[in-house]
């Protein structure tokens, strides 16, 4: 009897130690960062391996936004990717904050969210691939340049690729700390700062702004800077805003790209 009391103990204590290694996972990265959503081709089957596509919300939306603008599903069988759309929260601009220490979107992102999709479904780790919107489009680029040998391509549309002009905007401040005292933490997290990191690798990407965006001015001067860099980026620039409207029209370019990759991609295509 007794030493079915010890048994008892030690396997709750056991029980104990493995549920809270696992619940404090997320508690880490952030409590929030738990909801996403997954499309799949209608003819998906379990037995064939598919190309996988993140798609970043904008700042103040959620992960609901990608699909109020287009029919997810059914770009999801017509590319035959697997779609997924995470949260980034109101305004977690898809980073670790080095300030708030239960904002680790991108540690949560690697160590969570990708192997729980790798899991659940069969995705073809040879074809990853991100996009986002405005603070999606941020995240999306930002990633990518962090994680090259992740990602195949990635894409961004009205993207943030500048913090620096937006010191006292959307509050990112509460993120990386005010711009006088941190100005690394901005430089360090924003995109066109980092462009350098795929120099020596052959990297294709697509960017796009409309030309009444108040973020056209930061998109051009990262395209400016990816070919000063001798860097191959996809630019697109044609009249549009910061709006659905144009987004729901722009993201059909990064499908068409993203897919063009994976064809090339195939045995003897170019045969």
């Amino acid at each position: 009897m007794k030493k079915n009391l010890i048994a008892l103990v030690l396997l709750l204590a056991l029980s104990y130690i493995l549920i809270k290694q696992f619940t404090t996972s997320r508690e880490v990265y952030s409590s929030c960062f738990n909801d996403y959503l997954v499309f799949v081709p209608s003819d998906y089957n379990s037995e064939s391996e598919y190309p996988l596509l993140f798609m970043l919300h904008g700042r103040g939306a959620d992960y609901t936004q990608w699909n109020d603008i287009i029919d997810l599903k059914s770009y999801a069988t017509k590319y035959g990717f697997i779609i997924v759309c995470p949260d980034g929260l109101y305004d977690s601009w898809y980073v670790d904050s080095p300030i708030l220490t239960k904002s680790k979107f991108e540690t949560y992102f690697f160590n969570d969210l990708v192997p729980e999709i790798f899991q659940k479904y069969k995705i073809d780790s040879t074809n990853v691939f991100i996009t986002g919107l405005s603070m999606g489009g941020h995240g999306a680029m930002n990633l990518f340049l962090n994680h090259p040998q992740f990602f195949k391509s990635a894409g961004s549309t009205s993207g943030i690729l500048d913090l620096l002009p937006f010191s006292n905007n959307w509050s990112i401040k509460n993120l990386l700390g005010d711009q006088l005292n941190n100005r690394e933490n901005w430089i360090e997290r924003s995109a066109i700062y980092n462009i350098d990191k795929i120099k020596s690798l052959n990297k294709k990407f697509i960017v796009d702004c409309g030309t009444e965006d108040f973020a056209f001015d930061v998109n051009r001067r990262f395209r400016d800077s990816c070919v000063t860099q001798g860097i191959n980026i996809n630019y697109i620039q044609t009249t549009g805003d910061h709006t659905y409207d144009y987004w729901a029209k722009s993201i059909i370019k990064h499908f068409e790209f993203f897919a063009d990759l994976v064809m090339q991609s195939k045995p003897n295509q170019n045969q």
